[in-house]
């Protein structure tokens, strides 16, 4: 079964451990993701089934939007409420003071991932390193917030929503608001709203012409030959400029790349999206 749909994580779920129940739902063994949530957070997971696990990397998956807690003068390696190791007593802040720490991290920003992260560090991710006691030294990364805005506050809860580029740490993010309050802070709840176009939708199959951030190409070839992944020429393509791009057959859609040398398949006879199978 190709499939490609949005599951709402739950809390207190690793996203990779979430994908045992999407195969016993879904009766299938091959299952992937994109875009990891950590255990404690929720929301928008992109998740594919059979051939569709190919496309991850060609989606529109940008920007993204999350609805987060921090929660002040809890304090936590994690950035998370996964190991918060002291609580303080903190004098409330005026509502105006947090709205103007939120809308200065609005912008290009640059800062370091948390530590407890998938980042790699010689080939080992970040977080197994740091619970094995071992130091890790990561290098800043920049990401865009696109929008960044005070939801309410209630002491000493500040819950915030944020529209940011791919790749951005909502975690890091917490900590820097409190960097600007001065104050300790760690996330307490984090949501992911979407990504791109994506949106929880009970587990509807989506069509994955409409979400691929690939152009589209035509070939005025024979289709066989694409379809069976022989050798193509350039002259047969409507763009022939170098790129990558999705071309359609009748019964399959393919992602090529037009380089100097020619032709490359990407991926090959991916088939066509046939309406949902597995409605709710």
């Amino acid at each position: 079964m190709n499939r490609l749909f949005v599951v709402n994580k739950p809390i207190c779920r690793s996203s990779n451990g979430y994908m045992g129940h999407i195969k016993r739902k879904y009766g299938t063994r091959k299952v992937g993701f994109s875009g990891t949530l950590d255990p404690f957070a929720t929301g928008c997971l992109i998740v594919a089934t059979g051939q569709y696990t190919k496309l991850f990397q060609y989606l529109d998956k940008a920007p993204k939007s999350y609805r987060a807690t921090l929660w002040l003068g809890a304090n936590s390696p994690t950035l998370d409420i996964e190991k918060i190791d002291s609580l303080q007593e903190v004098a409330p802040f005026d509502a105006e003071k947090i709205k103007a720490a939120l809308q200065s991290l609005q912008g290009e920003l640059t800062y370091y991932p948390p530590k407890y992260s998938a980042k790699k560090v010689n080939g080992k991710r970040a977080y197994d390193l740091m619970r094995r006691g071992e130091e890790v030294q990561l290098k800043a990364i920049t990401s865009t917030i696109y929008k960044i805005k005070l939801l309410h506050y209630t002491h000493p809860f500040v819950h915030f929503e944020a529209t940011v580029s791919e790749g951005t740490y909502i975690r890091s993010l917490g900590a820097l608001i409190a960097d600007k309050l001065g104050v300790d802070a760690t996330l307490s709840s984090l949501h992911r709203i979407h990504e791109g176009q994506f949106y929880y939708d009970n587990e509807k199959a989506l069509d994955p012409f409409g979400h691929l951030a690939v152009p589209r190409n035509v070939y005025s070839g024979d289709e066989i030959w694409l379809e069976l992944g022989k050798k193509l020429s350039v002259a047969y393509f409507e763009e022939q400029s170098d790129g990558i791009y999705l071309v359609e057959t009748t019964n399959f859609f393919s992602i090529i790349e037009i380089i100097e040398e020619g032709v490359a398949y990407r991926f090959n006879r991916i088939p066509k999206f046939e309406g949902d199978p597995c409605a709710l």
